[in-house]
């Protein structure tokens, strides 16, 4: 029974993209951010108060020179909580506390390492994009620094040092788990393990690439973009509106209208290249002119500009897509079909060169699950406009060209190459043999980094504290230290 439901758990994580607890490197880059902010105040300066007055915060646990607070710990639980509607539990408390640990163990390792290193520009980069999906996670900078209570600036200096041992530990974490691999005599004992009458159901799913073109959108509706940001620019010209309320007003960029249409610590290099072309160019201070990128028209202000990194405000009025003339797509996606049918062009080229999807483009057409990274997709997953495009194709088929709604939201065109369908059954060795590898192999790595782990703690100082010494005896009857 308890091969059975691990298998299950392991199938079902592995399907449909779950976060998993026995992965450590789930925990990395994000609990720097997220456990930081979850406090209402610098984790530089929390403290426990004494008396009966109530504990803000506390050491929970010391790991060499590094301390862990029980906010860091509350917040990564947190996050357990709302993604996988768990029960809390003291079990899961522990756990979440113990992960924290492995990452300062792995961290004080990778120190003492001198072929790992961190570049300034990578620290600088992967703060950008954590700050930067929080800040749109809280509705905007403002939001942030409130409750954070210090500006963008100093949160980042806060946060940077932090966020250069996460990765350092997990470049640490990265050459172990690169040396384990399986064998498929060690897959095939794996699966042996699990008695057949308790495997678990796969539901069906399928393989496929796609060629991805948009629909043109009207003179009409850009004419109409385009004219409503310059109206916008007029008035903030005149003084009727500052650019902050008419974002707020009118912009139709969730991410930073309720922020004034403000971003951040923006480099050039993050954004399309025609925003970046105005950003980098333009007068701090000044309106610039109305210009088009991919998501529609802006105007945009400056405020300070270091390097290739920008702080601005802007406008942005969408292009109506429900205007959108689809004639030129379809023509365009039928002849790309009939050149792979009747011209034996190979489907992965033809995608490379024609698709207007970034992502799959590069991948020659492939779709994947960007959770998981496997090319087999549970069908229920997807959207009605990719199954009823799916369901009018037998296996080895390319459809003709059908409307379809992509995973970033946009409305496009496509024609569906059907490489692989597995209708819902349980789980085999044969027809799920890549799937069952994979989980053979998590398995493995689970298994050795827990122990390599555990070797590791054996050279480095750690006390548990406060909550944690609690709520360890409580679970284990004794106090984990060294």
């Amino acid at each position: 029974m308890q091969y059975s439901l691990r298998f299950r758990r392991l199938v079902v994580e592995r399907t449909v993209g779950i976060f998993s607890m026995n992965v450590l490197k789930v925990f990395s880059l994000f609990a720097v951010l997220s456990v930081a902010l979850f406090t209402l105040c610098p984790v530089s300066t929390a403290v426990a108060q004494s008396g009966d007055e109530e504990v803000i915060d506390e050491i929970v646990a010391v790991v060499g020179e590094y301390i862990v607070l029980r906010s860091e710990v509350d917040g990564i639980v947190l996050r357990f909580l709302q993604q996988q509607q768990m029960d809390y539990s003291e079990e899961l408390w522990l756990t979440a506390l113990n992960q924290l640990i492995d990452q300062r163990v792995l961290s004080i390792h990778a120190k003492r390492d001198t072929n790992i290193v961190v570049s300034d520009d990578q620290v600088e980069q992967a703060l950008d994009q954590r700050i930067g999906q929080i800040t749109a996670q809280m509705g905007g900078v403002s939001q942030l620094e409130q409750i954070y209570g210090k500006s963008t600036l100093e949160i980042r200096s806060d946060l940077r040092e932090d966020l250069r041992d996460q990765l350092l530990a997990d470049q640490f974490q990265g050459t172990k788990i690169n040396s384990i691999k399986t064998t498929p005599s060690e897959i095939r004992e794996w699966f042996m393990q699990f008695p057949t009458d308790s495997l678990p159901t796969i539901p069906e799913v399928v393989r496929l690439s796609h060629i991805v073109r948009y629909p043109t959108l009207s003179d009409e509706a850009k004419d109409y973009a385009r004219s409503l940001v310059t109206s916008i620019r007029d008035s903030v010209l005149a003084g009727t509106f500052t650019l902050e309320e008419a974002a707020t007003a009118f912009s139709q960029d969730e991410g930073s209208k309720n922020n004034g249409g403000r971003y951040e610590g923006s480099r050039l290099r993050e954004l399309v290249p025609e925003f970046a072309a105005v950003a980098s160019r333009a007068n701090i201070g000044e309106l610039s002119q109305v210009f088009e990128s991919p998501y529609g028209f802006h105007v945009l202000r400056v405020n300070e500009r270091r390097g290739d990194v920008v702080d601005f405000n802007h406008v942005l009025i969408q292009i109506d897509e429900n205007e959108a003339d689809p004639t030129e797509a379809i023509e365009m996606l039928s002849v790309v079909r009939d050149s792979i049918l009747n011209q034996e062009m190979p489907f992965e080229l033809m995608a490379r060169r024609h698709s207007e999807e970034e992502v799959s483009n590069k991948l020659g057409g492939r779709v994947l699950n960007y959770s998981t990274g496997e090319r087999d997709l549970p069908l229920q997953a997807l959207n009605f406009t990719w199954r009823a495009t799916i369901n009018s194709i037998d296996i080895g088929e390319i459809s003709e060209p059908a409307e379809v709604e992509l995973l970033d939201g946009k409305k496009a065109y496509h024609i569906i190459h059907l490489q692989r369908r597995v209708p819902e059954h349980k789980v085999d060795i044969e027809t799920d043999y890549e799937r069952i590898e994979g989980l053979a192999l998590q398995d493995k790595q689970n298994r050795v980094l827990s122990e390599w782990l555990q070797e590791l703690r054996q050279d480095v100082y750690i006390e548990m504290r406060g909550k944690a010494q609690e709520i360890s005896l409580a679970v284990n009857g004794k106090s984990i230290m060294n």
